[in-house]
């Protein structure tokens, strides 16, 4: 094993963090090279198939396009990472896992960026300098640096060389730290952009969310970092009255345990009028808004939290 310590960031749409070098099935080659398509792999596989995924534990989380990672050794084309921008109790600097090194590239000092662009739309086409289209398409939130822009263009940075996107797919701040912030009701009128999009365990792009990764994308698009994980996001933010439905807000954040654990296994939006919006691996396995009282949720809700800036 090749011990390391170096930035590396994501050199596809989407890249799987799994839980080791091991965890990968012959059918999941499709999801674990470059270039990638998550289209395919996810299409060549049946549903239980796909659950089995979180059954197995074979999948930590995913990272996006551009994306920061340190590496810290590589073992076998697969590398040892943490994903610096997703906070967890896992690990204090990000959140760790394996991913292959084939789908990472090594950060370069950046040249001079005038800040960061966000991607705003669920699909965000890259071009090439002379305006065709790049083989490249990369998804919701995805932040890269900015160069400069040039009428309806902005130049950007990214891990294959400095590509164009449409100024109207993008949003555009002085840095991470500086996106715009929006309230958590925002968030959660974010998240009915992505109705129907089927469920994927660890899934943190709009190639398909779980349901922690679709509240954590939806507060990153309103400028807002929060936890990756259901368990570590149900003890941030402020207390809600749990018997006391009135109060809560859209955007406030509902909790849900085991039964027989009492862990903290799923989360969703509060959407108001009694409703909830969240990625559900049951029945649809897809993005979904339902009357809460009508799901077999209701009888499992043990906190509600309330997000701010």
């Amino acid at each position: 094993m090749e011990q390391m310590k170096s930035m590396y960031s994501c050199a596809v749409p989407v890249a799987t963090i799994w839980t080791t070098p091991e965890s990968s099935r012959e059918l999941d080659e499709a999801g674990i090279v470059n270039p990638l398509s998550m289209n395919r792999w996810i299409a060549a596989m049946t549903l239980e198939e796909r659950f089995a995924l979180c059954k197995e534990k074979r999948i930590q989380s995913q990272l996006i396009f551009g994306e920061p990672v340190i590496v810290e050794s590589v073992q076998n084309g697969w590398a040892s990472i943490i994903a610096v921008w997703q906070r967890t109790t896992k690990d204090d600097r990000g959140y760790p896992g394996w991913v292959p090194l084939a789908q990472l590239k090594e950060l370069e000092p950046l040249t001079d960026p005038e800040g960061v662009i966000r991607v705003d739309v669920p699909k965000c086409q890259l071009w090439y300098l002379d305006r065709t289209p790049a083989q490249l398409v990369v998804p919701f939130n995805t932040i890269l640096p900015m160069l400069k822009e040039e009428g309806e263009w902005i130049f950007v940075e990214t891990p294959d060389g400095d590509r164009l996107v449409r100024k109207q797919d993008v949003c555009v701040a002085s840095s991470v730290h500086h996106l715009k912030k929006h309230s958590a009701a925002s968030a959660a009128e974010r998240a009915v952009e992505f109705l129907d999009l089927p469920y994927f365990w660890g899934g943190m792009s709009s190639y398909g969310y779980d349901c922690s990764g679709l509240t954590y994308n939806m507060f990153k698009a309103c400028g807002l970092f929060i936890s990756r994980d259901a368990s570590d996001q149900a003890v941030e933010g402020e207390g809600i009255p749990l018997d006391d439905p009135k109060v809560w807000k859209r955007g406030d954040l509902l909790f849900f345990a085991d039964e027989q654990s009492g862990h903290v296994d799923h989360v969703g939006f509060y959407y108001g009028e009694g409703q909830m919006i969240h990625a559900t691996s049951s029945k649809k396995g897809a993005v979904e808004l339902c009357v809460l009282s009508e799901t077999s949720y209701a009888q499992r809700l043990c906190t509600v939290r309330r997000y701010s800036e």
